[in-house]
């Protein structure tokens, strides 16, 4: 099946972090189809993690514990657990990519970015690498829902993690990707043809010439506006963000008086909740207005309810909290216009990235996700707020020469 072919040789890419990478990468020659159900699965995950780490290569098969934490659109998470008598000894997570994503994922330059994401303190721990996934270490928190991502207590917490992401320095080309890769969507988008008839006759409405134009027109203006390249993770998403409400300090301590009940409050509002980003699979060098208005655009989810999109003052705030974390209200009016068009213009970049990215999705993955609506949600929503931010930036640009 497609989900067990190799997309890398883990020998090579294990011996390669040993220059750059703080810990040791194990690799494993072997592969499992991220199709199967979890049952079919579990044997072969057991093999792999005992293949991997010699420690566990003794061990009764009794003692791997398969748990699925998630399916994303183009990978698919586990939770392994090695329990021993009463006790857990180690917990990690197996991330298995889906067939054909290389198609529209650089895995090298995921991997290249894992090793220093990581070092830098985000997200779990790179442990080992195997024919179709990597091994990490587990985090125990859960992902949010599209409407966490508005909570007024994570807005700042988002903001300021978002901004600590930025500063995160890569090795290499620094040079933006976002134009390449949508360029490189569109070749590809623009050349598809599906086996279903149904799903051929629609594809076959989209005008690629008009795309086409619109992506040069965008590009161009957005050049204009001269957003700061920062290493972005182009993809953050409710699905893409972890949070531990439980980490910190011993709740039932606090309730002895009124005073320590607020003092509860104020530590569950602002230390509590231990934010991850995770999922590096679309990190680039890019510009800062494009990762956070995609980040905007994903507050629809993929039912993409555009309702849910942040207004203003809603973007406001988040804007106060990424630029000054430590004094949010100090942040000037200035700064914050400038960051206001720069989100909301890059947001349209976002649509066309992700409208033909659900093209080739709606070709190649086997997932069952309706990827071709998915493409029309995207470029009706980049239809229908067009005008409203491009005259937003063309405006601004003005202001800026006068």
């Amino acid at each position: 099946m497609g989900g067990k072919v190799k997309i890398w040789n883990p020998v090579e890419i294990a011996e390669q972090a040993k220059n750059d990478y703080a810990s040791q990468i194990f690799p494993s020659l072997l592969t499992i189809d991220p199709s199967l159900s979890l049952p079919q699965m579990t044997p072969l995950v057991t093999n792999l993690c005992k293949d991997m780490f010699k420690d566990w290569s003794n061990l009764d098969d009794s003692c791997f514990i398969v748990d699925k934490i998630s399916g994303g659109i183009t990978n698919l998470l586990l939770k392994v657990s090695i329990e021993q008598g009463d006790s857990v000894n180690a917990i990690i997570t197996i991330r298995l990519y889906g067939p054909n994503t290389e198609h529209i994922i650089d895995r090298h330059r995921e991997l290249q970015a894992i090793k220093y994401i990581t070092s830098a303190g985000f997200g779990a721990t790179w442990l080992g690498i195997f024919g179709n996934g990597i091994v990490q270490s587990f985090i125990n928190a859960h992902t949010l829902e599209p409407s966490d991502m508005r909570d007024p207590k994570l807005v700042p917490k988002i903001a300021k993690q978002l901004k600590r992401f930025h500063h995160v320095e890569i090795p290499g080309s620094k040079e933006p990707q976002l134009w390449n890769d949508i360029w490189m969507f569109f070749e590809k988008a623009s050349v598809l043809e599906f086996d279903d008839s149904e799903k051929q006759k629609t594809y076959k409405t989209v005008s690629f010439r008009e795309v086409q134009d619109e992506i040069n027109e965008l590009q161009v203006l957005c050049d204009r506006l001269k957003s700061p390249v920062v290493f972005s993770h182009n993809d953050l998403l409710s699905g893409n963000i972890m949070v531990n409400h439980e980490e910190g300090i011993h709740i039932p301590q606090l309730w002895n008086n009124y005073a320590s009940v607020l003092l509860l409050y104020i530590l569950f509002l602002y230390i509590l909740y231990k934010l991850y980003f995770i999922d590096y699979e679309y990190a680039s060098y890019n510009y800062r207005g494009y990762d956070i208005g995609n980040h905007f655009a994903e507050y629809a989810g993929f039912e993409c309810d555009y309702s849910l999109y942040p207004n203003m003052n809603d973007q406001y705030h988040f804007f106060r909290h990424y630029l000054q974390p430590d004094r949010p209200h100090e942040v000037s009016e200035n700064d914050l216009k400038t960051l206001y068009v720069e989100a909301n213009t890059y947001a349209l970049a976002s649509h066309l990235f992700w409208s033909l990215w659900g093209l080739i999705q709606a070709k190649m993955s086997p997932i069952d996700f309706d990827y071709l609506g998915y493409f029309f949600d995207r470029y009706k929503e980049y239809k229908r707020q067009k005008e409203k931010f491009v005259l937003l930036a063309l405006s601004y640009l003005s202001e800026c020469r006068s």
